[in-house]
């Protein structure tokens, strides 16, 4: 077909109403067209670039509520947008509003730390939300292409906010050594993807599963070799976005060079819509979509042989319509030959999240920087959050509700994880203003001189850590429940091991939290007293409450919260 044709047909296939679930990452691209050309009016120009993101984000986060809304009445349809290379559903919804919701306080939080100045701010701003955009996408790929395109959108723009602190050398070298490793973790990603495509004939991740269910039992020898290898390539850009041993050597060196508002931005939105692509990539390649029914069928579909040995309908990588829940692709409860594939992949994410969380909270425990600290801090919960994956591909065949129930507790947990990296950055940052200091040895004393953020601080990290009464215990709750329902249900002993290891994981990582609080509760700092000290009767004593409050709320009230997380489950798969 003549390329203009093609182009032509692809416009006509892609329908007004398509647009209506795109809109919310459509209005983030208009903010960042609306702030670039703002500068080119001097009255317009005067207005703060956080404005323009706040007014963004709040439209942004409208439309993800209306397109449709995510509560226990009403769940979101199953789409899959712009010819199968996006899907939209109750998942997507829900990390949409995570990352949109972060990128509002993320501005608040910039503005208020003076981070970036006046004359950066529209070019720091036009970043943070193009990078917003990148994991709106990663939480919406269908499709290894877009898995590729969403993880670079989200990454270039972040080698760039790592830089820009002018003027000083770690901040440079911080950016160049996270540009450098996330060269290379693009070039594995896109050869393992070229792989994947190579041997299953699609990147499409409904029709790969199709196909590898069909093919699996008939590949050669060196044929599942290169089918293997492909994974593993694949996952070492997902284990670069999540900072996962052995892909973190660039997480503790950026996070000391670069300031303390974008090591909040890379550990809570980049971890979010990592660990989102995570769960799309698995349960993509580890499901298979028995048939597609319902009033709208795609136009373009190739025959395959199911399981039975009966022909059935697996979606292209080209569809006319938008596939529906309802008309959506059912899952198939039977035997779908996958269980292997399922089975190999949680093996790996289970090795994978026990060597990071165990390396993170050992390696944690000599830092005398607080970034560096929550550097490996960051490291090790990337290790946590990975565990309930390996639960819900054992689960998923054996028991579809308590597989999305595992996918659930991540889900929470990523929700409550905002709350508490993005408190311990921003008090870090409000920190650095008073004290002009990052180092640990210069809290010292801070309970007597600024008391209101050494409890929010000591909160912060005893949530961090997982101790009730806060959020922090609900989340690593849910996630071992998880775990203790996979080696009940799906037998699996490994699940009973990680279980042990995220267990004594947390004992071990109460020493180095402890030795922070110990250092701002029990020494007495008199030499280190700032002129200034940081008042809780300011806006940033406000923000720092806002964002510590629900660390307390939550685990009062954290039945809502699971409820919607829960909810945004329901048509995973």
């Amino acid at each position: 077909m003549e390329l203009h044709l093609l182009v032509t047909e692809s416009i006509a296939n892609t329908k007004a109403s398509l647009f209506g679930y795109f809109m919310p990452e459509l209005i983030l691209c208009v903010t960042i067209l609306v702030m670039l050309l703002a500068r080119l009016f001097p009255g317009i120009r005067k207005i703060d670039a956080s404005v323009w993101v706040l007014v963004g984000g709040l439209a942004a986060l409208f439309y993800v509520n209306r397109f449709p809304q995510l509560d226990a009445a009403a769940t979101p349809e199953r789409v899959e947008l712009f010819t199968g290379m996006l899907v939209h559903d109750s998942f997507t919804v829900f990390m949409r509003a995570f990352l949109i919701l972060f990128a509002l306080l993320f501005a608040i939080f910039t503005r208020l730390s003076g981070v970036p100045d006046r004359d950066d701010a529209v070019d720091f701003y036009c970043m943070a939300l193009g990078a917003t955009l990148g994991m709106c996408l990663m939480a919406s790929a269908n499709h290894l292409l877009m898995v590729f395109l969403a993880v670079e959108m989200a990454s270039v723009p972040s080698y760039a906010l790592a830089a820009m602190l002018k003027g000083r050398r770690e901040s440079s070298e911080a950016a160049l050594k996270y540009s450098i490793y996330g060269a290379g973790a693009a070039g594995v990603m896109l050869y393992g993807i070229s792989l994947l495509a190579g041997i299953l004939g699609s990147a499409h991740l409904p029709t790969m599963a199709s196909e590898l269910s069909r093919r699996l039992p008939e590949l050669s020898s060196p044929e599942t070799m290169v089918l293997v290898l492909g994974g593993l390539m694949t996952f070492v850009g997902l284990a670069f976005k999540l900072s996962a041993v052995p892909f973190h050597f660039w997480c503790p060196d950026v996070f000391e060079g670069a300031s303390a508002e974008v090591n909040a931005f890379l550990s809570v939105a980049s971890k979010g819509a990592a660990l989102a692509l995570l769960i799309r990539v698995c349960m993509g390649l580890g499901l298979t979509h028995a048939e597609i029914h319902g009033p709208e069928k795609p136009a373009a579909v190739e025959q395959v042989v199911n399981v039975d040995g009966q022909e059935g309908s697996a979606l292209m990588a080209v569809a006319d319509e938008p596939i529906r829940d309802g008309g959506a692709a059912s899952f198939n409860s039977s035997d779908d030959g996958l269980g292997d594939v399922r089975h190999f992949m949680g093996l790996v994410i289970a090795l994978v999240a026990t060597v990071t969380c165990t390396f993170g909270n050992l390696v944690a425990y000599g830092q005398t920087n607080i970034k560096r600290l929550l550097a490996y801090s960051t490291i090790a919960h990337a290790g946590y959050m990975m565990m309930p994956v390996s639960a819900a591909l054992e689960l998923a065949h054996v028991n579809p509700d308590a597989s999305k129930q595992a996918v659930a507790s991540l889900a929470l947990y990523i929700a409550i994880y905002l709350f508490m990296n993005l408190g311990a950055f921003a008090i870090v940052a409000f920190l650095r203003n008073t004290l002009r200091s990052e180092e640990i040895a210069d809290y010292s004393g801070l309970v007597r001189h600024s008391p209101g953020v050494a409890i929010c601080f000591c909160i912060i990290l005893f949530s961090l850590v997982g101790i009730p009464p806060l959020a922090g215990f609900v989340g690593k709750f849910a996630i071992f429940a998880s775990l203790t329902q996979g080696f009940t249900l799906a037998k699996q002993n490994y699940l009973m091991f990680l279980l042990i290891v995220g267990g004594l994981n947390t004992v071990i990582s109460l020493f180095y939290y402890l030795r922070v609080i110990k250092v701002m509760t029990f020494e007495s700092g008199e030499d280190r007293v700032p002129a200034t000290p940081f008042s809780m009767l300011s806006l940033s004593g406000a923000y720092t409450l806002l964002v510590t409050s629900p660390l307390l709320i939550l685990f009062i009230s954290w039945e809502p919260l699971s409820q919607w997380t829960k909810a945004a489950m329901r048509n995973l798969f």
